[in-house]
């Protein structure tokens, strides 16, 4: 089995842009969801995008006037970002998310996690590290963002095979197998070639979270949570901090 940067690195990354809809159509989608969330973030406001991949969220942020720092572990998808972002203040780094206090330079008014990222971390414990580091970063007022696909009740049967994307050189499925913590995630890849159709499978494990816990654990760390519908399916959790 990959892990989630391998699995990235020689799976995904090369085709995420296009399994996302194409440049173009997903920084429109990211622009819309930064609107909805009308995070308090004025111009020249400092925030990071941990997971970034090639900018979704952090390319829309910017042209509102924010100073980004996008954290990816892909240098396929960083590569991308760096392409679309143009003159625009993002900054790129390669780097476990992590390690995210060690890429801050001033005070974050916000720090993003979406797009499912953070179910990429290996168990529940690293979870809560994750938001206590966030947590302890943030100011009174600042907002955590967490969107993440709701594992938590199993698909059953054909609902377990998931058309991606598909066009007449490409055609991506997923396929889920649930373990009572994580969900192993098999991407399935059809590619026509100049010698035929061929075909790449990998799979790698994602975490099961359960939206209340998490929601336990980001009260419990000094933050008020509101649970919303965010794009394509997943659960957004909007958390702001109350109290140092």
């Amino acid at each position: 089995m990959s892990s989630v940067a391998e699995h990235y690195e020689r799976h995904l990354g090369p085709i995420y842009v296009w399994m996302s809809g194409g440049a173009e159509t997903a920084l429109l989608a990211g622009s819309a969801e930064i609107e909805a969330l009308g995070l308090p973030a004025p111009r020249g406001a400092v925030v990071l995008d941990l997971g970034a991949g090639f900018g979704m969220h952090s390319i829309p942020l910017a042209r509102r006037g924010a100073r980004v720092t996008a954290i990816d572990t892909s240098v396929d998808l960083l590569r991308a970002l760096t392409e679309l972002r143009g003159d625009l203040p993002v900054r790129a780094v390669n780097d476990d998310l992590l390690r995210f206090q060690s890429h801050i330079a001033e005070t974050p008014s916000a720090i993003l996690c979406m797009g499912d990222t953070i179910t990429h971390l290996p168990d529940l414990e690293v979870v809560e590290k994750l938001i206590e580091r966030v947590s302890a970063e943030l100011p009174p007022g600042g907002i955590f963002v967490v969107s993440f696909r709701d594992y938590s009740v199993p698909l059953t049967g054909e609902q377990r095979f998931i058309p991606v994307r598909s066009d007449e050189t490409r055609v991506l499925t997923c396929f889920l197998e649930y373990e009572p913590d994580a969900v192993l995630v098999h991407n399935i890849l059809h590619q026509r070639t100049l010698q035929g159709w061929q075909t790449r499978v990998s799979h790698y494990r994602k975490l099961r979270l359960f939206p209340g816990r998490l929601i336990d654990c980001l009260q419990s760390n000094g933050f008020k949570v509101r649970r919303e519908a965010g794009m394509r399916g997943m659960l957004r959790l909007v958390a702001q901090r109350i109290s140092s």
